[in-house]
């Protein structure tokens, strides 16, 4: 057997440090954090201290010089012990991916060593109220003023901003409204005048929290632009790959997560004789079946980021979009097998599962829908007419 599906060694000793540390928080610290009004900052300060969060970031600016297939690792990992952190798939894999890429050495030298270590942690503006999934109806606009631009415009569903210590923003400049994408991305503080923030009431209970965003004539230097402002879609592109592949990381954790509690519920829980339920084949079988797909979904997510970290872009896209799609899928049955699994109990909150059958359900509609990305394994994987 080829050791193509054999992970290096180094990455396996990453899985196993970040399931420690993770653990040592576990499923009871995120709750009591969701309870009390707070935050993941000790988790995610601890994280970021001992380089897990920046593996993807370069050396030369403070992080571990992998790829997002460790990054991913650290994600999977994560939130397979029951702290499953959002913001990993916004601050290091988005903005740090597009900033390695795409900035000037002054920018990455000024965002990059904070979003590795923990201490600045960066938030992503895309999407917008009337645009939906469709990137290419984006309004928020940005306008050269001498040496300054001006943007103005609205964002929601924007993770974390509370937490952030700036956002970056995609819109596009101010001659190019209309046809095709012409993304322009910011790096806006989120303490900048005319920046502001609304929060949106999620029945999703965690502690990243979601706002609609106000920019109203918000200046910013001309170094606030990331990337060429022509520089195409490519750009955008740079981090919305790595945004797929995490997506899909989160999802298998939170899907190994929810089989795990059921699969020990089965082994222990025994109402008839003298045999736990998990000897029977209506409660083995189920499991069984999300274990397989759960595995399938994994090696999709290991696909897509090794495309991504040898530089193959479109490949990447392709693989990344179904390893989301297959990530979402997963999530969603295995939490509902585990609520199944565990009967009553399972909706009730000592046992920590009715919230993840939401928090599941979230990787079939975000980053992209799953019906956008069937829209684009069919036209760009199999040749068939554009639909949309």
């Amino acid at each position: 057997m080829s050791d193509m599906f054999t992970e290096p060694e180094e990455r396996t000793a990453l899985r196993e440090a970040v399931a420690r540390l993770a653990a040592s928080y576990g499923r009871e610290y995120i709750e009591k954090q969701v309870a009390t009004g707070g935050k993941t900052t000790d988790l995610w300060l601890d994280m970021g201290k001992q380089g897990y969060l920046g593996v993807n970031i370069p050396e030369e600016y403070g992080g571990g010089g992998g790829g997002m297939a460790d990054l991913a690792a650290v994600l999977e990992e994560a939130a397979a012990a029951g702290a499953p952190l959002l913001m990993m798939v916004v601050s290091p894999a988005i903005c740090g991916s597009i900033i390695t890429r795409c900035g000037t050495p002054r920018q990455k030298q000024k965002w990059l060593p904070g979003i590795a270590d923990g201490t600045l942690l960066m938030a992503f503006g895309i999407t917008e109220a009337d645009a939906g999934s469709n990137a290419h109806q984006i309004t928020t606009t940005a306008i050269r003023d001498g040496d300054e631009w001006v943007l103005n415009g609205q964002k929601t569903f924007i993770s974390g901003v509370d937490e952030a210590h700036a956002v970056l923003i995609v819109s596009r400049t101010a001659d190019a409204r209309t046809g095709k994408l012409k993304p322009a991305l910011f790096v806006v503080p989120t303490d900048a005048q005319g920046f502001t923030r609304t929060p949106i009431p999620m029945a999703w209970k965690a502690p990243e929290k979601q706002f609609t965003l106000f920019l109203d004539d918000v200046r910013l230097p001309a170094d606030a632009l990331v990337g060429d402002e022509d520089g195409g879609l490519w750009q955008l592109f740079a981090g919305l790959n790595p945004e797929r592949i995490m997506g899909a990381a989160l999802s298998n954790g939170m899907a190994r997560y929810a089989l795990g509690k059921a699969v020990d519920y089965a082994r222990t829980r025994s109402v008839w004789k003298d045999q736990p339920i998990g000897s029977h084949q209506g409660i083995a079988h189920p499991l069984a079946r999300v274990k397989i797909e759960l595995e399938q979904s994994r090696l999709l997510q290991q696909k897509a980021a090794a495309l991504y970290d040898a530089g193959d872009d479109f490949g990447a896209g392709e693989y990344a979009n179904m390893a989301k799609y297959a990530g979402g899928e997963i999530a969603c049955n295995a939490a509902d097998v585990a609520v199944h699994t565990h009967g009553g109990n399972g909706l009730t909150e000592e046992y920590g599962l009715a919230n993840l059958l939401i928090a599941a359900r979230l990787g079939r509609i975000a980053p992209v829908s799953r019906e956008m990305i069937l829209n684009f394994v069919g036209m760009h994987t199999l040749g068939l007419p554009k639909s949309y």
